[in-house]
């Protein structure tokens, strides 16, 4: 698999996708990442896998289990997978300090720019902007 059309999913994506009370963005976010298992062109973290559990089993209504969270975290960790180091926190600080973001987002930026991401999938960021050579797209643009 080459690099050139890689995205990377934030966690929010993720979590819309298994939240069943999520209505108008589970759909979106469901096509979005089978599109992306299709193409074999996704990348996560370890920051947004820990994130996606976290969120899934304590703060879903009603919970995942954490069996299925566990299942769900090892499926998306077949994808490639870039881990938080400590280059990769001081490399964030820099990118949060140079584009005057939060550390959380700077180290989604620096994950995906270091899986080779060509754009990131998040809602947290401006839809149309580039940060760091990455691309930023709101799939939920337009029902946010």
């Amino acid at each position: 698999m080459t690099t050139e059309g890689r995205t990377f999913v934030d966690s929010n994506v993720l979590l819309y996708a298994h939240d069943a009370s999520e209505t108008e963005k589970r759909p979106i976010a469901r096509a979005l990442l089978e599109d992306l298992w299709a193409s074999r062109s996704g990348v996560v973290s370890t920051q947004v896998l820990q994130e996606f559990y976290v969120v899934a089993t304590r703060k879903f209504a009603p919970p995942m289990s954490r069996q299925e969270a566990r299942e769900i975290v090892a499926l998306y960790a077949t994808w490639p997978v870039v881990q938080i180091d400590v280059g990769l926190i001081l490399d964030a600080a820099s990118v949060e300090e140079r584009f005057q973001l939060s550390f959380g987002d700077a180290l989604i930026v620096e994950a995906a720019r270091r899986g080779g991401a060509m754009r990131l999938a998040t809602e947290d960021l401006q839809s149309g902007s580039e940060i760091a050579g990455v691309a930023i797209e709101n799939p939920f643009a337009a029902v946010s």
